[in-house]
């Protein structure tokens, strides 16, 4: 394009003006010429010579100057005066520059409070991946809006891949390329990407430009004050403050950025935005914005603008030099590469140890780099960057939380995911409604996701899509909507399925997106029955007209005083008030559904939600299903929860940021109508994961007093098979510490315990009775944590399990610690934790310190005659001790019979050691298996078949020895139920 079509209007004045101009401080009077070349005629061009002779001499040219006159001291040294005051510009451009570049370093590598809250702050040096960016044209843009079709959503465009340092070479032609568009629907990483260029720029690492001046368009819209592009760039940029009077005549390679067009309303035509081609005159922020593009304003200055597919045709075709589309992570290789880099940082983990933590974090990115490999639907949905950064910040949720905050829940990473990616736009801003993008989803894809939920459903058909997009399309405003939709956003919700067998079907990009979705359907009142609806639109016509009616009736009853008036003015109050009250029984509604779902009982004994998440994520480890083989029912129990975490304050306040209120009041009378059915079902017994679901659910409810009462009916909490992860324990301390009461019960067996896990619970642990921790890790580390819960003076614990556990002897030390001091403890089961001979002597040693334990298991310890005889005897002088576990131990017949003669000694003690008390059936027997019985699965099959063989030895030779039939009977009964356990020694039955 030419310079003269460039500047339609404008001659070139391509004269010498010699002006006379006397300068202070010097002698002689001088001429001095300016080459004007290029400078607008008429009024423009006089306002332009104006601020010419309005400067000092410095900020003109080199090269535009040209001395002459009777000065000697100016004749005599014109090139090297000229050249030290170029010099000096030179010297304080540069250090304006380098003061620019400092503060936009320090404001563009400013992370969110979202990027602070799960993790480290991030710089885009250390984890920036560039999305892959490719070439279009504006044939391609102004295509027709493609259906919502299956097809057109998986076409792969084929255009030249360019990176973003290239965006300005030379086009196809050969021509420079000053004007670049660079759009991308929601989620690509259009502001990331910019943000990356500025960064880029402010370290060296784009000497293509000398001076990147960037500008938000949104902060533009909200401008309607008349300004000078000077003072534009001065008031956001001061340390430009000395470069832009002069940014036209400096020679400068200057860069705008304009992130986010679509938040303008450009109007190219003259007849709308009229020229302006001088930097100190007010305009309109668009108008200053409508002449740059047009290289009316500063024409050799290079402007990169980015925008959502809708807005691209807002800029005649002519003003843009190239079209760039950015595609996201279209490559799995660029999806693999962020994982690696965000889950690798340092300090990614919390606080744990350099190794542990490594490989952890190694372990969590090969697993991700194999579930993406397998082309799933995470593949798909990573395909927008900023659902990278969502799978990411969850895994940081689910794996590297040591401790949750109070305002710490999935929920509101889910609310800051969309306020990072929405934060308040409006779906088109030449619409009139100015509806919130947020607020058209939820309205939208929020019925979609919410009949889904109900239907048990997470695949759609394009008929599916339809209903729910057009049904209601009325008004050319609605369709306009609905194609501003389908370009910018339609994409980020919903996704082409890649499941074998289900090609034809849309499905959510990231399914738990569906269910949060759903939620915020329908705690918005969405959800409306046609009487609500219908009954909500009443009571605002009939408030506004009976407010109009009361003044004039009570006008007139003053000057005539009829019976009949007040009678009508209260029938004019009566009527909004009523239909107000059927309008909000929308709020009932909305706490039935939630309590309705969140026990919903065919959801029972599926992994808890935390689980599903982790595995929708990381896949499931072992062969993946056969395409064949029936799916199993879709579960939908992340729904409820969502729901609940929606209400809490902190979402609430997000929400209203994104055009999507929810009233105080609407929350409480919420609250108020679920509390008596979530309590009420919350008393019955719910399977381990549904009760760590419904913990999970107070937790996100973020609603202290609510989850008080409900927690306070929790008398028995049992998770036992939970994999309680620190996560997990996280939540049920957080949970249970918003009441004081004792718990009865805490079944913790097979949790996947550890020292850390203890630490967590310390202080849920303390206020329970009976404690069970079975099953688990719990080595010397975790029983120093035991110690002290069992030291603590406000510990309650009277029964504690520890079966199973490797405690060893270390660890038998600081329990026998424990038991000198304790007041509470009246069981300690120590059944198969390693403890041997040193480990038995050392609770026997603080054993008669203690004056509170009734019954010590030691049962298969490897103890031998010496370890298990100093048990009994100290138990003996015990004060309240009276049973003492002893089977499965390395005890030989001598030590049996020693055992056996201390126990005749004193009858209190009862050392249970085998099946048989002397010629007579042991009055424990059943017991004795029935522990055998429960623990075969976790036992050394050879060892416990040997132990079996030497029991039916003992029993066969006790009963030899009687003649009595009735003792013969029993013995036989118990001989028949060992050899059964021996035949059988895997079986749980």
């Amino acid at each position: 394009m030419s310079r003269a079509m460039q500047c339609q209007g404008c001659l070139p004045w391509r004269r010498w003006a010699r002006l006379p101009w006397c300068l202070p401080g010097t002698r002689g009077t001088r001429s001095v010429s300016v080459c004007a070349a290029a400078v607008p005629a008429g009024g423009a061009g006089r306002s332009f010579l104006r601020r010419i002779l309005g400067t000092s001499s410095i900020s003109l040219p080199r090269g535009c100057v040209r001395y002459q006159g009777d000065s000697q001291e100016n004749s005599a040294q014109p090139s090297s005066s000229h050249h030290a005051q170029s010099q000096l510009r030179k010297v304080a451009f540069s250090g304006a520059i380098k003061k620019h570049q400092k503060s936009l370093s320090a404001w563009f590598s400013h992370q969110p409070n979202e990027e602070r809250q799960f993790g480290p702050s991030f710089s885009l040096d250390a984890v920036h991946v560039d999305p892959v960016i490719r070439e279009s044209s504006l044939e391609e843009i102004l295509k027709p809006s493609p259906g919502l079709t299956i097809q057109n959503q998986l076409q792969q465009p084929s255009r030249k891949v360019i990176s973003l340092h290239s965006l300005f070479d030379v086009d196809a032609c050969g021509r420079q390329v000053k004007n670049v568009v660079l759009y991308g629907t929601v989620g690509t990483g259009k502001s990331t990407l910019i943000k990356k260029m500025v960064v880029d720029w402010c370290h060296g690492r784009l000497p293509r430009f000398q001076l990147v001046i960037p500008f938000s368009c949104e902060d533009l819209s909200h401008s309607h004050a008349h300004v000078s592009l000077r003072r534009l760039v001065t008031k956001k940029y001061q340390h430009l403050r000395d470069v832009v009077p002069v940014l036209e005549a400096s020679n400068l390679s200057v860069l705008f950025i304009l992130n986010g067009l679509e938040r303008l309303n450009l109007d190219f035509r003259l007849a709308g935005t009229e020229l302006c081609c001088d930097p100190n005159e007010p305009v309109p922020p668009s108008a200053i914005v409508v002449n740059l593009l047009r290289k009316y304003l500063l024409p050799e200055a290079s402007i990169i603008v980015t925008t959502r597919p809708s807005a691209v045709r807002r800029i005649p075709g002519k003003y843009v030099g190239r079209y760039a589309e950015i595609c996201g992570f279209s490559d799995t290789n660029l999806q693999k590469l962020y994982f690696q880099m965000r889950l690798s940082q340092p300090g990614c983990s919390g606080e744990e140890s350099q190794e542990r933590r490594s490989a952890e974090q190694e372990n969590l990115v090969e697993m991700l780099s194999r579930n993406l490999e397998r082309h799933n639907q995470i593949t798909a949905a990573c395909f927008l960057p900023s659902y990278c950064w969502l799978v990411c910040t969850t895994l940081h949720f689910l794996y590297f939380t040591r401790t949750v905050p109070p305002s710490q829940t999935l929920t509101g990473i889910y609310t800051s995911f969309l306020r990072l990616n929405f934060s308040g736009e409006v779906l088109d801003s030449s619409d009139p409604t100015h509806i919130s993008m947020m607020k058209y989803v939820a309205k939208t894809v929020g019925k979609l996701a919410y009949e889904g939920v109900m239907s048990r459903k997470t695949c759609f058909s394009e008929e599916d899509l339809r209903q729910c997009f057009e049904v209601e399309m009325k008004t050319e405003s609605e369709l306009n909507l609905l194609e501003v939709f389908r370009s910018d956003v339609f994409r980020f919700f919903l996704s082409p399925c890649v499941q074998p067998g289900k090609e034809h079907t849309f499905v959510f990009t990231i399914p738990a997106m569906q269910e949060y979705l759903a939620a915020l359907y329908v705690v918005l009142g969405e959800k409306k029955t046609l009487v609500q609806r219908v009954g909500k639109e009443l009571s605002e016509v009939l408030g506004k007209v009976s407010e109009d009616v009361a003044v004039v009736v009570n006008i007139i009853s003053k000057v005539l005083p009829l019976r009949f008036l007040p009678v009508l003015f209260n029938l004019l109050k009566i009527f909004p008030r009523y239909f107000s009250r059927v309008g909000g029984k929308d709020r009932d509604t909305i706490a039935h559904t939630m309590a309705e779902e969140l026990f919903k009982e065919e959801d029972y004994y599926n992994d808890d939600v935390l689980d599903q998440i982790n595995s929708s994520i990381l896949g499931v480890e072992g062969p993946m299903r056969h395409p064949d083989e029936a799916p199993d029912d879709e579960v939908f129990e992340l729904f409820p929860i969502f729901m609940g975490g929606i209400l809490s304050r902190r979402n609430r306040a997000i929400l209203e940021q994104l055009g999507c209120s929810i009233k105080n009041l609407a929350a409480f009378e919420i609250a108020k109508a679920m509390k008596k059915t979530v309590i009420r079902k919350g008393r019955r017994g719910l399977p381990p994961s549904e009760l760590m679901d419904y913990l999970f659910f107070l937790h996100e409810f973020q609603n202290e007093r609510f989850t008080a009462e409900a927690v306070l009916s929790l008398r028995a909490v049992n998770l036992s098979s939970v994999k309680m992860t620190p996560l997990k324990c996280s939540v049920l301390a957080s949970v249970m510490s918003t009441t004081s009461h004792e718990v009865e019960e805490l079944n913790l067996t097979s949790c996947n315990l550890d020292s850390g896990s203890l630490r967590t619970l310390f202080p849920v642990l303390l206020r329970c009775k009976a404690l069970h921790l079975q099953l688990n890790s719990l080595g010397s580390d975790a029983c120093k944590e035991i110690r002290d819960l069992l030291l603590h003076d406000k510990c309650a614990v009277s029964s504690l399990r520890l079966a199973n556990n490797p405690v060893g002897e270390q660890g038998a030390r600081f329990l026998a610690e424990a038991l000198a001091g304790n007041r509470s403890l009246t069981q300690l089961s120590l059944l198969h934790t390693s403890l041997g001979d040193p480990g038995a002597e050392a609770i026997a040693e603080h054993l008669a310190h203690n004056q509170h334990l009734q019954e010590l298991n030691l049962g298969y310890n490897s103890l031998t005659d010496a370890a298990a005889l100093r048990v009994v005897e100290v138990a003996k002088r015990h004060e309240t001790l009276d049973k003492v576990h002893l089977y499965f131990n390395d005890i030989s017949e001598d030590g049996k019979r020693a055992l056996d003669s201390l126990r005749m000694d004193r009858d209190g003690v009862r050392a249970l050691v085998f099946l048989t008390a002397g010629t007579d059936v042991s009055d424990y027997w059943s017991h004795i298996l029935n522990v055998v019985q429960r623990n075969l699965p976790f036992w050394d099959r050879e060892r416990v078949r040997q132990h079996l063989a030497l029991l039916l030895q003992d029993l066969e030779s006790s009963r030899s020895q009687t003649a009595n039939p009735w003792r013969k009977a029993k013995f036989l009964r118990v001989e028949s139920e060992a050899s059964r356990e021996t035949r059988c020694p895997s079986c749980k039955c």
